[in-house]
């Protein structure tokens, strides 16, 4: 499965992509310390990333954790990536998290990524309602939930804690499937 839009692509990730995943946390290391701490402990070198990309290879075939690359097409660079996590089956619901390089930031690239796992999650996997959690200091990640129709829905106080151990709010926002236009 492939998904196209513009001079982008996202698609599950695959063992390949080991590397180049690698390549994209190691050199944005600063700007994903705080908010993707795990994903990037887990890929600061090849020998990780192979060990994280073949644990959500397996996770994607289970249907237990969704990761999607999001690449250029010109050179198949990984840009960015998109998870579909915190899968409450029974509740059909299930969060969105995402993150880009820097060099590819300002450039809608990831609120065209979410319309279309949005429409991937609503008609793939049958969810009902989708979150994101999200910092409020983070307004381009803010700006993508709302262009996308999500709503807010309530702070969570001093619930996440950043690298320097510093505790932050999070926003949740919200989607639900019968507000959402195709």
């Amino acid at each position: 499965m492939q998904i196209d839009f513009d001079d982008y692509s996202i698609a599950p990730i695959q063992a390949k992509d080991a590397w180049r995943l690698c390549d994209l946390m190691v050199s944005n290391s600063d700007r994903f310390k705080d908010y993707f701490p795990e994903t990037l402990k887990e890929n600061l070198t090849p020998t990780l990333s192979e060990l994280f990309v073949a644990k959500k290879v397996k996770e994607f075939s289970n249907k237990e954790e969704f990761l999607f690359t999001i690449k250029e097409n010109t050179n198949r660079t990984i840009i960015g990536l998109m998870y579909v996590k915190e899968l409450q089956k029974r509740k059909g619901q299930g969060e969105l998290a995402y993150c880009i390089g820097y060099q590819n930031t300002g450039k809608g690239i990831i609120t065209k990524a979410t319309h279309k796992i949005i429409n991937w999650c609503f008609k793939e996997i049958y969810l009902d309602t989708l979150q994101i959690i999200v910092n409020r200091s983070n307004i381009a990640s803010v700006r993508v939930a709302e262009k996308n129709l999500f709503t807010w829905k309530k702070t969570d106080s001093k619930v996440f804690q950043l690298s320097n151990g510093e505790f932050v709010d999070m926003e949740l926002y919200e989607l639900y499937r019968e507000n959402w236009i195709k």
